[in-house]
C-alpha cells in the first residue's frame, strides 16, 4: 500500500506541476457552464441538475483519455517503465497509484462543477435526493471512465494513440444503448446492460439501484485487471 501512495502522491504532484490539470480542469467547467446556462431554462431545477450530469458525462468520454493518456504511455516512450517494474514493486501497485492520482483529478474536476449546483440552490429549491444520486452516477462513471483510458495508456507508448484509442473505447461503451434501439431480444438487453449511459440514467432520476452501482465498480476492475496483466506480460519480455 505505502508503493501504492507514493506513486499516486508523484503522479498528482506531476498533474498539478504541469498544464495537464488545469487545462482538462479549464475545458470541463467551460463546457459543461456552458450548457449548464442552456439547462438553466428548464421548468425545474432537478431537470438542470440532470442535463447538467448527463452532459458531463459525455464530455468525460473525451477528457478522462487526456487526464490518462501520458500514465504508462510516457512511461514507455521513456524507458522508465522498465526500470519501475524491476523496481520492489508490484504490477498492481503502479496501476493502482497511477489509477488513484488520475481518478482523485478527476474527483476534483467534478465537484467543482457543484458551482453549477449552488446557483441553482441560490436561486430555488432543488430536491437534494437527486442531486446527490446524479452526482454519485457521474463519479461512478468517471472512475469507470479513467480506468478505461489507463488501459489505452498501457497500450501504446504515443500518448495522441493512447488518447485516441481511449475515447474510441469510451463512445463504444457509452452509446451501446443506441445501437441496442436498433434490435431486439436478447441482443437488446445484452447491449443496453454493457452501456455505460444507460446505466446513468436511474442516478439522473434519483435512484441508486446497487446493480448499476456494481456495474460501474465492475467495469473499473475488469479494466484495471487487464492492465495489470498487460504490465506482467511486460515484465517477463
Amino acid at each position: 500500500m505505502r508503493n501504492t501512495l507514493a506513486i499516486a502522491s508523484k503522479e498528482i504532484k506531476a498533474y498539478f506541476l504541469t498544464p495537464t490539470a488545469y487545462v482538462v480542469g479549464a475545458m470541463f467547467l467551460v463546457l459543461t457552464g456552458i450548457f449548464f446556462v442552456f439547462e438553466v431554462t428548464s421548468t425545474f431545477p432537478e431537470a438542470t441538475v440532470r442535463g447538467l450530469v448527463q452532459w458531463s458525462s459525455f464530455f468525460m468520454v473525451f477528457l478522462s483519455p487526456l487526464l490518462t493518456m501520458r500514465l504508462l504511455a510516457e512511461e514507455q516512450k521513456m524507458g522508465t517503465l522498465e526500470l519501475l517494474l524491476t523496481a520492489p514493486v508490484r504490477d498492481w501497485e503502479v496501476v493502482m497509484g497511477k489509477y488513484l492520482a488520475a481518478l482523485l483529478t478527476m474527483v476534483v474536476t467534478v465537484l467543482l462543477t457543484l458551482y453549477y449546483v449552488a446557483l441553482l440552490y441560490w436561486f430555488g429549491d432543488p430536491d437534494t435526493g437527486p442531486v446527490l444520486s446524479a452526482y454519485l452516477g457521474l463519479l461512478l462513471y468517471g472512475a469507470a471512465a479513467v480506468a478505461v483510458g489507463l488501459l489505452a495508456s498501457s497500450l501504446s507508448s504515443n500518448q495522441i494513440v493512447a488518447a485516441v484509442v481511449g475515447t474510441a473505447v469510451l463512445l463504444t461503451l457509452s452509446f451501446l444503448d443506441a445501437v441496442a434501439d436498433l434490435v431486439t431480444g436478447v441482443a437488446a438487453q445484452v447491449l443496453t446492460g454493457m452501456s455505460m449511459d444507460s446505466h446513468l440514467v436511474d442516478f439522473n432520476r434519483g435512484v441508486m439501484d446497487g446493480s448499476n452501482i456494481v456495474y460501474y465498480v465492475s467495469v473499473a476492475a475488469v479494466f484495471l485487471f487487464v492492465t495489470v496483466r498487460l504490465l506482467e506480460t511486460r515484465r517477463w519480455q
